[in-house]
């Protein structure tokens, strides 16, 4: 009896994929619920099990794209797995025919040596095969014309390579997001030294108590929280001429992979403590970059975080994360000279990005929000004391 392998619903509106691997070969003895193949989406890649024991059979190719529903192939039960050491038998190594050895009369050997012609490759034109002067003469006159070097064949200046399904997507929507939004960036500056101070002040205890460091997110987090509070517009979404506005701050936070740009998202952060949210976001990083990732932890984010600084970017402008209405772009942290109480200063420096719908957001309440998040960076007290 054979059971078919589908391919599995990953998420309401994913209707279709792409087969990115198979785990285990045509004709392989698989187990029930063993993952066989891999499947990737506009949004993940997901793992695909065998639905029972047997034989697999192999019914769709590596990187053909197909339907939820579609059968990939099977599995035929009653199929034994291989004993161990059945296919162990010794080969036995054909014997190779002995070779005779090149006869070489003395004036052939003579002139072999001083012509470099190898005399143990020709055919001699004596009886019996006997290599003499005139066959080593006769090679020594080609061997000029053989040993000229060819040239090289030309290298390739060009490769073409299928964009990978999620890829694909990514580029689909960073098109329709300029497309269907009104994208306008605000930018700001911040000022981390207080930031920097209370990181080296507790980073150590912080690390023995909660078994995470300490990094710069949790404090751009908490301070974007507060921003949306304080200007929710920036945290609502479009649907058509309604606006819907969010009472919660599901945040999501860009995370490069080698697959491309994902995004998890940190559910409720308004009620997430700096630990939570280091653990959930190192938790969610290591899932995306290893392919792990669930549709479920990329879905229902209402506002963005992206880290451009990570690389060493000083300024960008942020797409939109749609059907989401602002994002937030973080930068490389470098010193430059400030004024301060008329005093010029030299102090760690980020520059703020704030890219917004502007069909819903108007410039005060983007240019408001920004301001928020500065002043929440620039004294974290404020974090503390929700003030």
């Amino acid at each position: 009896m054979a059971v078919n392998i589908v391919v599995p619903s990953v998420g309401e509106s994913i209707s279709e994929g792409t087969v990115a691997q198979w785990l285990k070969k045509d004709g392989d003895f698989v187990r029930a619920d063993e993952p066989v193949l891999e499947l990737e989406t506009e949004k993940a890649t997901t793992p695909v099990s065998a639905p029972a024991s047997g034989r697999l059979v192999v019914a769709a190719k590596e990187g053909q794209a197909v339907k939820i529903g579609q059968v990939v192939g099977r599995v035929e039960e009653g199929a034994a797995p291989p004993e161990k050491g059945a296919d162990a038998k010794p080969q036995t190594a054909p014997a190779e025919e002995p070779k005779g050895e090149v006869l070489l009369s003395p004036a052939a050997r003579h002139h072999a040596a001083e012509t470099g012609v190898d005399a143990t490759r020709l055919t001699g034109s004596g009886r019996g095969g006997r290599v003499l002067k005139e066959d080593v003469l006769a090679q020594a006159e080609k061997k000029p014309t053989e040993a000229k070097p060819q040239a090289a064949p030309a290298k390739p200046r060009e490769t073409r390579q299928r964009m990978s399904s999620i890829r694909q997507r990514i580029a689909e929507r960073l098109v329709a997001a300029q497309h269907s939004a009104a994208i306008l960036t605000t930018f700001n500056e911040a000022d981390l030294s207080a930031v920097i101070a209370l990181r080296t002040k507790y980073k150590d205890a912080f690390q023995k108590k909660h078994g995470v460091g300490l990094g710069f997110l949790p404090f751009f987090v908490k301070a974007c929280v507060e921003a949306l509070h304080a200007f929710p517009a920036v945290n609502a979404r479009l649907d058509g001429a309604d606006v819907v506005y969010h009472d919660y701050c599901n945040v999501g936070v860009a995370v490069s992979t080698e697959r491309g740009l994902m995004v998890p998202v940190l559910r409720d952060a308004q009620e997430m403590s700096f630990a939570a949210i280091e653990k959930k976001v190192a938790e969610l990083a290591d899932k995306a970059r290893q392919g792990k990732i669930a549709v479920d932890d990329l879905q229902g984010g209402t506002f963005t975080i992206t880290n451009g600084g990570v690389f060493g970017s000083l300024l960008s402008t942020p797409l939109l994360n749609a059907p989401q209405a602002g994002i937030l772009g973080m930068h490389a942290i470098r010193k430059r000279p400030v004024a301060v109480d008329d005093q010029v200063v030299i102090r760690p420096m980020m520059y703020l990005a704030l890219s917004y719908d502007h069909r819903l957001i108007d410039g005060r309440e983007a240019v408001g929000f920004l301001t928020r998040v500065k002043e929440c960076v620039e004294s974290p007290e404020r974090l503390m004391l929700d003030v």
